[in-house]
Protein backbone atom coordinates (compact mmCIF):
# COMPACT_ATOMS: atom_id res chain seq x y z
CA UNK A 1 0.00 0.00 0.00
CA UNK A 2 1.39 3.74 -0.81
CA UNK A 3 2.22 6.42 1.87
CA UNK A 4 2.02 9.78 2.16
CA UNK A 5 4.02 11.64 5.18
CA UNK A 6 1.89 15.33 4.95
CA UNK A 7 3.41 18.22 6.13
CA UNK A 8 6.90 16.98 6.74
CA UNK A 9 9.97 19.35 6.01
CA UNK A 10 12.53 17.62 3.71
CA UNK A 11 16.33 17.61 3.72
CA UNK A 12 17.52 18.67 0.60
CA UNK A 13 21.19 18.43 1.19
CA UNK A 14 21.76 22.15 2.11
CA UNK A 15 18.91 22.40 4.43
CA UNK A 16 15.22 21.67 4.52
CA UNK A 17 12.11 22.33 2.45
CA UNK A 18 9.14 24.41 3.63
CA UNK A 19 6.59 22.53 5.22
CA UNK A 20 5.83 19.08 1.65
CA UNK A 21 4.21 15.95 1.27
CA UNK A 22 6.49 12.74 0.31
CA UNK A 23 5.35 9.38 -1.03
CA UNK A 24 6.38 5.97 -1.21
CA UNK A 25 5.10 2.87 -3.24
CA UNK A 26 6.44 -0.57 -2.75
CA UNK A 27 9.41 0.39 -0.60
CA UNK A 28 10.13 3.00 -3.21
CA UNK A 29 9.88 7.15 -3.18
CA UNK A 30 7.70 8.03 -5.97
CA UNK A 31 5.97 11.42 -6.81
CA UNK A 32 2.82 12.55 -7.03
CA UNK A 33 -0.04 11.55 -4.57
CA UNK A 34 -0.68 7.85 -4.79
CA UNK A 35 -4.70 7.06 -4.93
CA UNK A 36 -5.73 4.94 -2.09
CA UNK A 37 -2.49 5.55 -0.15
CA UNK A 38 -2.29 5.62 3.52
CA UNK A 39 -2.06 9.22 5.19
CA UNK A 40 0.63 9.85 8.24
CA UNK A 41 0.66 13.10 9.90
CA UNK A 42 4.29 14.29 9.60
CA UNK A 43 3.52 18.04 10.34
CA UNK A 44 6.32 19.43 12.76
CA UNK A 45 8.39 17.05 11.44
CA UNK A 46 11.88 16.91 9.83
CA UNK A 47 12.06 13.99 7.06
CA UNK A 48 16.16 13.26 6.76
CA UNK A 49 17.72 10.31 4.63
CA UNK A 50 18.30 6.82 6.50
CA UNK A 51 21.20 7.20 8.25
CA UNK A 52 24.12 5.27 6.88
CA UNK A 53 26.96 3.84 9.34
CA UNK A 54 29.94 3.45 7.28
CA UNK A 55 31.83 0.75 10.19
CA UNK A 56 30.73 -1.72 11.99
CA UNK A 57 31.38 -5.17 12.91
CA UNK A 58 28.62 -7.58 12.98
CA UNK A 59 27.81 -10.67 15.29
CA UNK A 60 24.00 -11.14 14.88
CA UNK A 61 20.97 -10.05 13.82
CA UNK A 62 19.92 -7.91 16.83
CA UNK A 63 22.74 -5.89 15.41
CA UNK A 64 20.62 -4.47 12.75
CA UNK A 65 17.65 -4.06 14.43
CA UNK A 66 19.66 -1.98 16.88
CA UNK A 67 21.17 0.25 14.22
CA UNK A 68 17.48 0.26 12.50
CA UNK A 69 15.61 1.72 15.66
CA UNK A 70 18.43 4.47 15.36
CA UNK A 71 17.43 5.41 12.43
CA UNK A 72 20.62 3.73 10.87
CA UNK A 73 18.96 1.88 7.59
CA UNK A 74 22.41 0.75 6.08
CA UNK A 75 25.49 -0.24 7.58
CA UNK A 76 28.93 -0.85 6.17
CA UNK A 77 30.90 -4.17 7.74
CA UNK A 78 34.21 -4.15 8.39
CA UNK A 79 35.26 -7.20 8.90
CA UNK A 80 33.09 -10.45 9.68
CA UNK A 81 32.87 -14.34 8.93
CA UNK A 82 31.44 -14.60 5.13
CA UNK A 83 28.59 -17.21 6.24
CA UNK A 84 27.07 -14.90 8.85
CA UNK A 85 27.20 -11.91 6.67
CA UNK A 86 24.98 -13.74 3.77
CA UNK A 87 22.80 -15.01 6.49
CA UNK A 88 21.83 -11.66 7.50
CA UNK A 89 21.72 -9.62 3.89
CA UNK A 90 18.13 -9.45 2.80
CA UNK A 91 16.23 -9.21 5.79
CA UNK A 92 13.22 -7.23 5.58
CA UNK A 93 12.46 -4.59 7.84
CA UNK A 94 15.99 -4.33 9.21
CA UNK A 95 19.65 -2.25 8.07
CA UNK A 96 20.73 -3.52 5.01
CA UNK A 97 24.15 -4.67 5.03
CA UNK A 98 27.14 -4.12 2.44
CA UNK A 99 30.33 -5.72 3.60
CA UNK A 100 34.23 -6.54 2.86
CA UNK A 101 33.77 -9.98 4.62
CA UNK A 102 36.82 -10.70 6.50
CA UNK A 103 39.75 -7.88 6.85
CA UNK A 104 42.85 -8.82 5.00
CA UNK A 105 45.56 -8.63 8.04
CA UNK A 106 49.24 -10.13 8.46
CA UNK A 107 49.73 -12.87 10.35
CA UNK A 108 52.17 -10.90 12.65
CA UNK A 109 50.16 -8.17 13.53
CA UNK A 110 47.85 -7.17 16.55
CA UNK A 111 44.47 -8.17 14.74
CA UNK A 112 45.44 -11.70 14.02
CA UNK A 113 46.55 -12.33 18.24
CA UNK A 114 42.76 -10.70 18.37
CA UNK A 115 41.62 -13.53 16.07
CA UNK A 116 42.26 -16.86 17.84
CA UNK A 117 38.86 -17.68 18.53
CA UNK A 118 36.97 -16.04 15.44
CA UNK A 119 36.44 -19.59 13.32
CA UNK A 120 37.16 -17.68 9.50
CA UNK A 121 40.16 -16.29 11.56
CA UNK A 122 42.37 -18.29 8.58
CA UNK A 123 41.02 -16.79 5.74
CA UNK A 124 41.76 -12.94 7.03
CA UNK A 125 45.91 -13.90 7.51
CA UNK A 126 47.95 -13.03 3.81
CA UNK A 127 51.41 -13.74 4.71
CA UNK A 128 52.79 -11.78 1.51
CA UNK A 129 52.20 -10.20 -1.73
CA UNK A 130 52.23 -13.24 -3.29
CA UNK A 131 48.92 -14.36 -1.72
CA UNK A 132 47.40 -11.22 -2.63
CA UNK A 133 45.54 -12.37 -5.68
CA UNK A 134 44.01 -15.63 -4.00
CA UNK A 135 42.81 -13.25 -0.82
CA UNK A 136 41.30 -10.97 -2.93
CA UNK A 137 39.39 -13.73 -5.10
CA UNK A 138 38.24 -15.55 -1.94
CA UNK A 139 36.51 -12.41 -0.92
CA UNK A 140 34.80 -11.92 -4.36
CA UNK A 141 33.82 -15.31 -4.08
CA UNK A 142 32.24 -15.55 -0.94
CA UNK A 143 29.81 -11.89 -2.13
CA UNK A 144 32.65 -8.71 -0.69
CA UNK A 145 31.49 -5.25 -1.48
CA UNK A 146 35.30 -3.73 -0.78
CA UNK A 147 38.30 -5.25 0.39
CA UNK A 148 39.72 -3.91 3.94
CA UNK A 149 42.88 -3.96 4.51
CA UNK A 150 44.58 -3.63 8.01
CA UNK A 151 47.29 -1.33 7.80
CA UNK A 152 48.37 -0.45 11.25
CA UNK A 153 52.15 -1.69 12.02
CA UNK A 154 53.24 -3.99 12.99
CA UNK A 155 52.13 -6.06 10.15
CA UNK A 156 51.83 -5.78 6.37
CA UNK A 157 54.79 -4.19 4.48
CA UNK A 158 54.06 -2.05 1.58
CA UNK A 159 54.77 -4.33 -1.14
CA UNK A 160 51.86 -6.56 0.17
CA UNK A 161 49.19 -3.88 1.07
CA UNK A 162 49.96 -2.30 -2.69
CA UNK A 163 49.77 -6.10 -4.31
CA UNK A 164 46.27 -5.98 -2.49
CA UNK A 165 44.92 -2.70 -3.42
CA UNK A 166 46.00 -3.98 -7.24
CA UNK A 167 43.95 -6.95 -7.33
CA UNK A 168 41.46 -5.47 -5.49
CA UNK A 169 41.05 -2.47 -8.37
CA UNK A 170 41.81 -5.60 -10.63
CA UNK A 171 38.17 -6.93 -9.81
CA UNK A 172 36.63 -3.33 -9.81
CA UNK A 173 36.67 -3.28 -5.80
CA UNK A 174 37.49 -0.02 -3.77
CA UNK A 175 40.15 -1.05 -0.91
CA UNK A 176 39.30 0.42 3.19
CA UNK A 177 42.50 0.88 5.22
CA UNK A 178 42.59 0.56 9.10
CA UNK A 179 44.90 2.92 9.78
CA UNK A 180 45.27 4.69 13.24
CA UNK A 181 48.64 5.40 13.67
CA UNK A 182 50.10 8.15 11.43
CA UNK A 183 53.19 5.24 10.08
CA UNK A 184 50.39 3.34 8.53
CA UNK A 185 48.24 6.45 7.05
CA UNK A 186 51.85 7.20 5.53
CA UNK A 187 51.64 3.84 3.87
CA UNK A 188 48.15 3.42 2.68
CA UNK A 189 48.57 6.64 1.05
CA UNK A 190 51.76 5.16 -0.80
CA UNK A 191 49.69 1.85 -1.57
CA UNK A 192 47.23 3.98 -3.09
CA UNK A 193 44.37 3.04 -0.84
CA UNK A 194 40.73 4.40 -1.25
CA UNK A 195 39.30 4.75 1.63
CA UNK A 196 40.74 5.47 5.29
CA UNK A 197 39.02 4.26 8.20
CA UNK A 198 39.89 5.85 11.23
CA UNK A 199 42.61 8.50 12.07
CA UNK A 200 45.70 8.74 14.33
CA UNK A 201 46.06 8.99 17.68
CA UNK A 202 49.81 9.41 17.91
CA UNK A 203 50.04 12.57 15.97
CA UNK A 204 47.69 14.57 14.06
CA UNK A 205 47.68 14.40 9.92
CA UNK A 206 49.61 17.42 8.67
CA UNK A 207 48.12 20.08 6.21
CA UNK A 208 50.50 18.83 3.84
CA UNK A 209 49.43 15.23 3.55
CA UNK A 210 45.89 16.21 4.03
CA UNK A 211 46.57 18.51 0.60
CA UNK A 212 47.78 15.44 -0.98
CA UNK A 213 44.49 12.90 0.11
CA UNK A 214 41.94 15.60 -1.26
CA UNK A 215 43.87 15.60 -4.39
CA UNK A 216 44.46 11.76 -5.18
CA UNK A 217 40.63 11.63 -4.44
CA UNK A 218 40.64 9.39 -0.93
CA UNK A 219 37.74 9.77 1.28
CA UNK A 220 38.07 9.17 5.25
CA UNK A 221 35.83 7.66 8.07
CA UNK A 222 37.36 8.92 11.16
CA UNK A 223 35.50 6.81 13.24
CA UNK A 224 35.59 9.72 16.13
CA UNK A 225 33.44 7.69 19.21
CA UNK A 226 35.61 4.87 18.53
CA UNK A 227 38.73 7.24 18.91
CA UNK A 228 37.87 8.96 21.98
CA UNK A 229 36.55 5.51 23.83
CA UNK A 230 39.89 4.16 23.26
CA UNK A 231 41.52 7.25 25.34
CA UNK A 232 38.69 7.14 27.88
CA UNK A 233 38.91 3.70 28.50
CA UNK A 234 42.98 4.22 28.52
CA UNK A 235 42.85 7.11 30.58
CA UNK A 236 39.86 5.27 33.52
CA UNK A 237 42.18 2.32 33.41
CA UNK A 238 45.26 4.50 34.82
CA UNK A 239 47.59 3.39 31.64
CA UNK A 240 49.01 6.58 29.99
CA UNK A 241 47.73 6.55 26.66
CA UNK A 242 47.41 9.00 23.18
CA UNK A 243 45.30 12.02 23.38
CA UNK A 244 42.12 12.54 21.50
CA UNK A 245 43.07 15.72 19.99
CA UNK A 246 45.33 13.81 17.33
CA UNK A 247 42.06 12.48 15.95
CA UNK A 248 40.57 15.69 16.23
CA UNK A 249 42.97 17.71 14.74
CA UNK A 250 43.04 15.26 12.21
CA UNK A 251 39.87 15.37 11.33
CA UNK A 252 40.12 19.43 11.32
CA UNK A 253 42.58 19.30 8.88
CA UNK A 254 41.22 16.84 6.92
CA UNK A 255 37.96 18.62 6.23
CA UNK A 256 39.56 22.03 5.68
CA UNK A 257 41.69 20.28 2.48
CA UNK A 258 38.68 19.12 1.17
CA UNK A 259 38.71 15.91 1.78
CA UNK A 260 34.95 13.67 2.22
CA UNK A 261 34.61 13.06 5.63
CA UNK A 262 32.30 9.80 6.45
CA UNK A 263 30.30 8.91 9.42
CA UNK A 264 31.05 5.73 10.78
CA UNK A 265 31.58 4.51 14.48
CA UNK A 266 33.47 1.14 14.90
CA UNK A 267 30.63 -0.26 16.26
CA UNK A 268 31.33 -4.03 17.90
CA UNK A 269 31.08 -6.24 20.43
CA UNK A 270 34.35 -7.69 20.89
CA UNK A 271 35.61 -7.68 24.06
CA UNK A 272 39.24 -7.87 22.90
CA UNK A 273 38.86 -4.29 21.55
CA UNK A 274 40.26 -1.15 23.02
CA UNK A 275 36.66 -0.18 22.53
CA UNK A 276 32.99 -1.12 22.21
CA UNK A 277 30.84 1.82 20.99
CA UNK A 278 26.90 0.43 20.53
CA UNK A 279 25.13 -0.13 17.53
CA UNK A 280 22.99 2.63 16.43
CA UNK A 281 22.99 5.49 19.24
CA UNK A 282 26.88 5.66 18.60
CA UNK A 283 26.47 7.34 15.10
CA UNK A 284 24.27 10.17 16.71
CA UNK A 285 27.57 10.09 19.09
CA UNK A 286 29.56 10.55 15.94
CA UNK A 287 27.67 13.07 13.97
CA UNK A 288 28.30 15.31 17.53
CA UNK A 289 32.20 14.32 17.02
CA UNK A 290 31.84 15.92 13.66
CA UNK A 291 30.22 18.96 14.19
CA UNK A 292 32.70 19.59 17.36
CA UNK A 293 35.70 18.77 14.53
CA UNK A 294 34.83 21.59 12.68
CA UNK A 295 31.96 20.00 10.25
CA UNK A 296 28.61 21.81 10.01
CA UNK A 297 25.41 20.29 11.23
CA UNK A 298 24.91 19.94 7.09
CA UNK A 299 27.80 18.69 6.56
CA UNK A 300 27.63 16.31 9.11
CA UNK A 301 24.42 15.06 8.07
CA UNK A 302 25.82 14.60 4.88
CA UNK A 303 28.51 12.44 5.57
CA UNK A 304 25.83 9.89 6.98
CA UNK A 305 23.83 9.97 3.81
CA UNK A 306 24.93 11.29 0.57
CA UNK A 307 28.44 11.18 0.67
CA UNK A 308 28.95 7.31 2.15
CA UNK A 309 26.00 6.49 -0.82
CA UNK A 310 28.31 8.56 -3.12
CA UNK A 311 31.24 7.09 -2.35
CA UNK A 312 30.29 3.52 -1.51
CA UNK A 313 28.17 3.54 -5.11
CA UNK A 314 25.00 3.05 -3.21
CA UNK A 315 23.37 4.84 -5.89
CA UNK A 316 19.61 4.39 -4.85
CA UNK A 317 19.81 5.42 -1.16
CA UNK A 318 21.45 8.54 0.12
CA UNK A 319 19.03 11.51 -0.26
CA UNK A 320 15.27 11.79 -0.71
CA UNK A 321 14.27 11.95 -4.40
CA UNK A 322 11.38 9.62 -6.34
CA UNK A 323 13.22 6.45 -7.81
CA UNK A 324 15.51 5.45 -4.32
CA UNK A 325 14.48 3.59 -1.84
CA UNK A 326 12.14 4.40 0.91
CA UNK A 327 14.72 4.97 3.87
CA UNK A 328 13.48 7.67 5.93
CA UNK A 329 13.58 9.04 9.55
CA UNK A 330 11.46 11.49 11.23
CA UNK A 331 12.47 13.52 13.41
CA UNK A 332 10.93 16.30 16.09
CA UNK A 333 13.76 18.87 15.98
CA UNK A 334 16.37 20.74 13.33
CA UNK A 335 19.48 18.90 13.28
CA UNK A 336 20.91 21.55 11.13
CA UNK A 337 20.35 23.96 13.77
CA UNK A 338 21.82 21.34 16.75
CA UNK A 339 23.18 18.14 15.05
CA UNK A 340 21.57 16.27 18.67
CA UNK A 341 18.49 16.37 17.09
CA UNK A 342 19.07 13.51 14.90
CA UNK A 343 18.16 11.70 18.53
CA UNK A 344 15.02 12.85 18.58
CA UNK A 345 13.46 10.17 16.28
CA UNK A 346 9.77 10.37 15.78
CA UNK A 347 9.48 7.70 13.47
CA UNK A 348 11.99 5.31 10.92
CA UNK A 349 11.50 3.33 7.67
CA UNK A 350 13.44 1.25 6.22
CA UNK A 351 12.10 0.51 1.97
CA UNK A 352 8.60 1.90 3.32
CA UNK A 353 8.58 -0.84 6.46
CA UNK A 354 7.69 1.30 9.55
CA UNK A 355 10.67 0.64 12.66
CA UNK A 356 9.95 1.61 15.80
CA UNK A 357 12.50 3.95 17.48
CA UNK A 358 14.73 2.76 20.17
CA UNK A 359 14.67 4.09 23.62
CA UNK A 360 18.33 3.23 23.99
CA UNK A 361 20.76 5.70 26.26
CA UNK A 362 23.52 6.95 24.21
CA UNK A 363 27.28 5.52 24.55
CA UNK A 364 28.24 8.78 25.86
Amino acid sequence: MATILRGARVFEGTGFSEPKDVAFDDGVLVSGVPQDAEVIDAAGGYLIPGLIDCHIHLYGPHNQERLAAAGVTTALDMSSPAPLVNALRGRPGVTDLRSAMMATTSPTSAHAERLKNVPAAQEALVASAADAEAAVALRVQQGADYIKIVVDLPGFDEETVTALVRAAHEHGLQTVAHASRSDAVDLAEAAGVDVFTHVPLDRAVEAAQAARLASAGKVVAPTLVMMKGIVERLAAAGIPGPSYDAARDSVRALHAAGVPILAGTDANETPAVPASPLFGTSLHDELELLVDAGLTPVEALRAATSLPAEHFGLTDRGAISPGLRADLVLLDADPTLDISATRAIRQVWITGRAVSPSPEPSSR
